[in-house]
């Protein structure tokens, strides 16, 4: 087992010359590469020599419980200590074969987070808010960046749609499995008898493009700017600032306007249709178009469903895996890794299950 690892602390040492390298260190994108590839590479030679440690002492308390007649107290000893390096050795095992799962090249990208409002009114757009809130506050505990690019509210607190650029380390890796229909059940404030209602709100999650994963001839896109609209008072703008970029070939439209200024909204809505068209062309590669687009957004009606937070039992629920929580307000606040993180786990495990 693991026979592709004898030589992994040759190749961690090879990527230790290379990061010294002052060529190297003068490419900030090869050397962040490398960055990144010699902190996988390192985790692998830790995990592979702790493994061949209890793989060692394994043997020898094999041998000396083999030989139990030449000394009993020390054969006793050996038998209590072999169940203990059996349960070491299979919990190496499994991590060393999580992290020799071919890797998604994203996962080291910072995401866009796009909420939008589904079925359900202004309680719907309530909800946006909150979710909005939810990510930036997990974000916050993990020392990412949160920065708007486009927003669209309605003027008591929530918003029809709201996309933002959250930059930091492994971000992809940890929000992509947020992507799909949250559905959101409780009382209104608006409610005077006291009924629950359901609304959803989509969810998409999708990795930045840079400008070296993607180019994009100027001719292919048509640039409008307008006056910004808002809710009213000093948000409105009085100048053309708002900007919308189409991009002819697809089709695809992108709007920005919470900027004053017309350059920065311009900036912003070319990142955001940058990051978009990148995502389409990749599924395109992997045949999944259309589907893969429905699956990750859905239509936002009540019925299409990843996860749902119901307010009157304090519960949440991830239909994906059948998890449930009572522990709604604390996730709400930015406890999110309660989820996250056994979703990690189910797909990891799915994941290695069909290289067997």
């Amino acid at each position: 087992m693991f026979a592709n690892l004898s030589d992994i602390t040759e190749k961690r040492e090879t990527l230790e010359m290379q990061l010294s390298d002052p060529a190297v260190v003068g490419d900030q994108e090869r050397y962040q590469k490398l960055v990144r590839e010699h902190a996988h590479v390192a985790r692998l030679d830790e995990l592979y020599t702790a493994y061949q440690t209890v793989c060692h002492d394994l043997k020898e308390h094999t041998d000396i419980l083999r030989n139990e007649a030449e000394d009993p107290e020390l054969a006793e000893l050996a038998g209590s200590e072999i169940e203990e390096l059996n349960e070491r050795k299979a919990a190496l095992e499994q991590e060393i074969r999580v992290l020799l799962l071919p890797r998604d090249p994203n996962d080291e990208k910072n995401t866009l987070l796009e909420i939008r409002a589904g079925t359900g009114g202004d309680e719907a757009a309530l909800f946006v808010a909150d979710l909005f809130r939810m990510y930036s506050r997990y974000a916050e505990n993990k020392g990412w960046k949160v920065e708007i690019m486009s927003s669209n509210p309605i003027g008591i607190g929530g918003f029809k749609e709201i996309i933002a650029l959250i930059s930091g380390h492994q971000v992809y890796s940890r929000l992509k499995y947020e992507s799909g229909v949250h559905r959101v059940q409780r009382v209104p404030e608006t409610e005077t008898q006291g009924r629950i209602h359901t609304s959803a709100v989509t969810v998409a999650i999708i990795p930045e493009a840079e400008e070296v994963d993607l180019h994009i001839e100027p001719g292919e896109l048509k640039f409008d700017v307008y006056r910004s609209s808002g809710p009213g008072g000093q948000s409105v703008n009085t100048t053309d600032s708002a900007v919308r970029i189409t991009h002819l070939p697809t089709g695809l439209v992108v709007t920005c306007q919470d900027e004053k200024s017309q350059h920065k909204n311009k900036a912003k809505a070319l990142q955001v249709l940058r990051a978009r068209l990148l995502d389409q062309i990749q599924q395109e590669q992997h045949d999944k178009i259309s589907q893969e687009r429905k699956s990750q957004v859905g239509s936002g009606d009540r019925s299409e469903r990843i996860r749902t937070y119901n307010f009157p039992q304090g519960r949440i629920t991830d239909h994906r895996i059948n998890l449930t929580l009572y522990k709604l307000e604390q996730i709400l606040s930015g406890n999110l890794d309660e989820v996250i993180l056994p979703l990690v786990t189910h797909y990891q495990t799915e994941a290695l299950n069909l290289l067997q």
